[in-house]
Order: C-alpha cells, then sequence, then structure tokens
C-alpha cells in the first residue's frame, strides 16, 4: 500500500495540482459569505466573483478531467454491445454530475433567499447572492463541457473498435464461407469424378453383355428363353442408356465438355426430332399440338447438345402426362430493349400430384412421379438444365396445379438470321 502511494500521486498529479486552487476559490467564499452582512459595493462583489470563478474552473478543469479519466473503464472490444458499455458510463457519469450540481444550485438560492427573507434588513446590495449562483451555473457548465468533451472522444474510440470488429468479423466469416464453397466444390468435384469412373467402369462390362445377349437370341431358344432374352437385352439397353447419360451429365457438370457452335435453326431441329420419335409419340396416346413461329428461328449453339434437350423435354413430356390429354410445343421470339431472344415451350399435363419445386426436380436422380409408376431414371431434366446452360440459355420451370411447362430461352443476334447464316464450328471446353 505504501509502495504504490507515490504511483498513485504520480498518476493524479493533476488533481493535486488543481486542488490548491479549488481550496483558494472556496476559502474566498467563505470569507465572503462570513463577512456579508458588511456592506461591498457591487464592483468588488463582481471582481470576486471573477477571480473566484477562475480559481476554481482552473482547479475544477484539472481535478474533474482526472476524475473522469480515473472512472471510466475502458470498453471491452470483445464485447457484442460496446456502444451500451459506453452509453451506462455516459449516464452515470451525468447522474452524479446533475445531483451534485442541484445540491449546490440549491444552498445558493438557499442562501440568496435568506437574504431577502431572513436578513432583508441587514443588506441593500445582494450581489454576492447573485455571484454565488453565477458561480455554480458557471462551474456546472465547465463541468458539463469537460464530460462532454471526454465522452464524446471515448465514442470515437467505441465506433472505431466496433468497426474493427465489424470489419474482422467480417472477414472471417468471408474467410468461413469461402472455405465452405471451396470444401462444397472439392465435394461437388468428387462426387463429379466418382459417377465418371463408375459410367466409364459400367460401360465396358455392360457392351459385352449386350453382345452377348445379341448373339444367344441367334441361338436356337425356347420361346420361353427367348422372352427372358428379350427381357433381359431391353433391361440391359435402358442400363446402357442411363450410364450414358449420366456420363454425360457427369462431364458436363464439371466443365469437361467439348461444344461444337454452328448455326441451327430451330423449327426444323423440332421437326427431325418428331420425326425421329414418331413411333414413340403415336404409342403414347397423347395429341401433340405443335406451334411453330414463322420467325426466324437460327442461333448459334451446339446441334447435337440442342437435340438432347429438346429430345430429353419431348420425352418427359411422353412418360409424364396423363392419358389422352394434350401436349403443347410452341416455338416464338421475344424482344427486349437489351436482346433478342428465342424460346422454346413444352406444356402438358401431368399425370400424378406434383408436390415439387423447380430446383428439386432438376437434381440429378430427381422424379416427380414419387410412387415410381412411370418409366425414367431421373436424369432428364437435370440434364436439360446442365445442357442449357452450358449452351449459355436459360431454362425454366412452371408448375400450376396439373399443368407443367417447361421453357427454353437463348438469345440471338442479327448475324443468326438466315439470310447470313453460316456455319461456324469451334470446340469449347
Amino acid at each position: 500500500m505504501i509502495k504504490s502511494l507515490p504511483e498513485r500521486l504520480k498518476t493524479h498529479r493533476s488533481s493535486l495540482a488543481g486542488l490548491p486552487f479549488v481550496i483558494a476559490g472556496i476559502a474566498m467564499i467563505t470569507y465572503l459569505l462570513y463577512t456579508q452582512y458588511l456592506y461591498r459595493p457591487t464592483r468588488e462583489v463582481l471582481l470576486a466573483g471573477l477571480l473566484i470563478n477562475v480559481l476554481i474552473g482552473t482547479g475544477l478543469s484539472l481535478i474533474y478531467t482526472d476524475v473522469i479519466h480515473s472512472s471510466y473503464i475502458p470498453v471491452d472490444g470483445a464485447a457484442s454491445e460496446p456502444f451500451d458499455q459506453w452509453k451506462s458510463q455516459w449516464k452515470r457519469n451525468q447522474k452524479v454530475l446533475l445531483i451534485t450540481g442541484g445540491v449546490l444550485l440549491a444552498m445558493a438560492l438557499f442562501n440568496f433567499n435568506s437574504m431577502l427573507t431572513g436578513y432583508r434588513y441587514y443588506y441593500s446590495n445582494y450581489s454576492m447572492g447573485y455571484m454565488l449562483i453565477a458561480t455554480v451555473v458557471i462551474q456546472f457548465a465547465l463541468c458539463q463541457y469537460l464530460c462532454v468533451r471526454f465522452y464524446h472522444g471515448r465514442l470515437h474510440e467505441v465506433v472505431d473498435k466496433a468497426s474493427q470488429i465489424s470489419r474482422q468479423r467480417l472477414k472471417e466469416a468471408v474467410e468461413l464461407e469461402k472455405k465452405s464453397l471451396e470444401k462444397a466444390a472439392r465435394s461437388e468435384q468428387l462426387k463429379v469424378d466418382l459417377i465418371s469412373n463408375v459410367s466409364h467402369d459400367l460401360k465396358t462390362p455392360l457392351t459385352s453383355m449386350v453382345g452377348y445377349l445379341e448373339l444367344l437370341k441367334k441361338e436356337q431358344l425356347s420361346p420361353a428363353a427367348r422372352d427372358y432374352a428379350d427381357v433381359i437385352s431391353d433391361k440391359a439397353e435402358k442400363l446402357k442408356t442411363m450410364i450414358e447419360s449420366l456420363f454425360s451429365l457427369a462431364k458436363a457438370s464439371s466443365g469437361n465438355i467439348s461444344l461444337t457452335i454452328e448455326s441451327v435453326e430451330l423449327n426444323m431441329l423440332i421437326q427431325q426430332l418428331f420425326a425421329d420419335m414418331d413411333d414413340k409419340i403415336r404409342s403414347s396416346g397423347l395429341e401433340m399440338v405443335v406451334s411453330l413461329t414463322e420467325e426466324d428461328t437460327h442461333f448459334k449453339t451446339d446441334n447435337l447438345h440442342m437435340y438432347r434437350i429438346c429430345q430429353n423435354l419431348l420425352e418427359n413430356a411422353l412418360k409424364y402426362s396423363a392419358k389422352g390429354t394434350r401436349v403443347f410445343i410452341k416455338t416464338y421470339i421475344k424482344q427486349t430493349p437489351s436482346a433478342r431472344k428465342l424460346c422454346l415451350e413444352m406444356t402438358n399435363t401431368a399425370g400424378y400430384h406434383m408436390d415439387f419445386g423447380k430446383d428439386d426436380i432438376v437434381e440429378r436422380f430427381a422424379r416427380g412421379d414419387k410412387a415410381r409408376t412411370t418409366d425414367g431414371n431421373g436424369l432428364g431434366l437435370a440434364i436439360v438444365s446442365t445442357y442449357t446452360g452450358a449452351l449459355g440459355g436459360a431454362f425454366d420451370i412452371k408448375i400450376d396445379c396439373d399443368q407443367f411447362k417447361a421453357s427454353l430461352e437463348f438469345q440471338t443476334d442479327k448475324n443468326d438470321l438466315a439470310s447470313g447464316c453460316g456455319t461456324e464450328a469451334q470446340d469449347v471446353l
């Protein structure tokens, strides 16, 4: 305790320096109060009051500044609400200041009231009472100014700390999000690589199985054995198709897809697709309502991948439409202020309850028919979405009760029009 006394005196040296000034000012006030029954001219009282305020003001500036510095608790930089900590200290200091100022002002007013009432026969000059009230008000204003200046400076520190903490937390959040995205990307790439490798490894033995099945069917088989061979061959072909689709989707998802960009006429591609799938369309029992725009539908794309997109959309409609309903196929041009877009829509009436959204149905192996009463492997729309994105188009799905609408949009320009549509091929990786 004794060892720390010099350190304490050194720490509070400003208070020690200001104490004599305050004592001198209070001594002058005490002397004036003690001799106030003597008549003093107003000029003399005002000069004394000026000196008193200078002395007390100088002393209070040194002492009060030291007091608020010592009583202030630095705001914790790790606190969740640093401003609340600062505000609570500010209110506490203001409360002490107001109580002290109020008590001193009450004493000055009491003295002045005494001069007016109890001792009115002894006084003919009330300047002493006015001087005391003015002194209390001036010193309170000085302390208030010192308090505001100090806490205003601390507020800047609080704001700087809060900003620094916010920047640090934002940086940490960005880093965490970056790591999460990188981890998700690696995980997705591992999935794609796994699917690609498994698909590739399955294709070779499956191709051999299909070949041996074809050789087996050429042999003399009993009717039952031939039926079994036909069923196995049919299932093997479906499995081969699914593996090829999965392999293509994995390549497209990884960005390792080769595109040959050339001028393609969408209406002609749709007509070719209908010719190729004529048997499936006739056996489906569905009515096709085709509305192809008379405007030029040339645009730059990859013909094989665009054909696969349209094929998957049509096969999806054939598989999942209610029996005896109509499928609407429509092409049109959508002109916007910034671009000319070529659009394709396929709308069908689903034969099951659709309780899914666009993001759900375009996932790999996702099927709208949860009961799996129809053929399908859940890759068709996933391939459409991935291929469309790779070709620079937009794929959208809208569901209204039992109406399922799939739409494609591709941007075109004047160079794509039939009047100047030379074939331009390039490989894009």
